[in-house]
């Protein structure tokens, strides 16, 4: 039975969102402490995936942490920004030493900050670590240099959780991290304990994955780490409201977090562009209840017959 206190979302879904094609973004502004408000008036959640370092360089964080408690809400994941256009070459893969010092130094801080917090892990996204052209890069650097960044911010704090969130593409058309089996791979050549995986069903659902099935696969792997949910068509990360398009694919989904007896947060990254984002929200809270329920009515040995 999914309960309130395992539901929650990016803080991004609270924001402005942006595309190409509208880069001032969708509405206004939204800074950091108006959108834990925002994510306050939902009702019925209890956790935050917050990027850091923060829109406005000036927040402390301790004033964000106040801004949650005042909310009823908790972080349950910190995310190291090292995905935006201050590191437009890469974090950890970039060809400048410089720019992978400070990606891992972000990821380094983000412990601290989840520490603070009470968070349960640091969840990195490395969407500008990859390759653009055929020629361009010696993709055995750079799996090295991605592997390698994220193990010494992992083994500088053995006591915090880290997760890497794979995805294919998109900024980049082609991201190191980018199905379930690399990644594992990956996490096996660090040697260390503490990485997992973040798992997220559009990801996996636009690399072709099934969601059930990988969901099992990292379970038994003893690396799943954190799980989120949204939707899309296949081909792109459209980052759209659970389960407006593969409903069976998103029943099958809470299923086999059931089997897993997945007790965790269940968080939303979803890009409400053209929605209000609370409603957004409540609207897929509303889905995965549903589901949930409908869950409770299958008949498993007719299934499994």
């Amino acid at each position: 039975m999914i309960r309130n206190e395992q539901l929650g979302a990016g803080l991004w879904v609270f924001g402005r969102t942006v595309d190409r094609y509208a880069a001032g973004g969708y509405g206004p502004a939204v800074r950091t402490l108006q959108a834990i408000e925002r994510a306050g008036q939902v009702g019925g959640m209890a956790n935050l995936d917050i990027n850091y370092p923060f829109a406005e360089p000036d927040l402390p964080p301790e004033k964000v942490f106040e801004a949650m408690e005042r909310q009823g809400l908790r972080a349950a994941a910190v995310s190291p920004n090292v995905f935006n256009s201050d590191f437009p070459r890469g974090s950890f893969t970039s060809p400048d030493p410089r720019d992978r010092l400070r990606a891992i130094d972000i990821g380094k801080r983000c412990a601290e900050i989840a520490h603070e917090w009470g968070a349960d892990y640091v969840k990195f996204w490395t969407g500008q670590d990859g390759f653009d052209y055929p020629f361009q890069a010696d993709y055995a650097e750079l799996w090295d240099l991605s592997i390698r960044g994220i193990e010494e911010v992992a083994r500088s704090d053995p006591q915090m959780k880290f997760g890497i969130e794979y995805k294919q593409r998109e900024p980049r058309t082609h991201i190191i991290f980018s199905t379930a089996a690399r990644t594992l791979v990956g996490i096996m050549e660090m040697g260390v304990d503490n990485v997992g995986i973040v798992y997220d069903m559009g990801h996996s659902l636009a690399a072709r994955e099934t969601p059930a099935d990988v969901i099992q696969l990292l379970h038994r792997h003893g690396k799943l780490l954190g799980v989120e949910l949204n939707d899309n068509w296949h081909d792109w990360d459209d980052d759209m409201t659970v389960g407006s398009v593969n409903l069976i694919e998103t029943l099958e989904y809470i299923y086999a977090l059931r089997r897993i007896d997945w007790q965790g947060p269940l968080l939303l990254d979803q890009f409400p562009y053209r929605e209000d984002p609370m409603e957004a929200v409540r609207t897929s809270f509303r889905t995965m209840r549903a589901l949930d329920r409908l869950l409770d009515k299958l008949d498993l040995n007719a299934l499994a017959e």
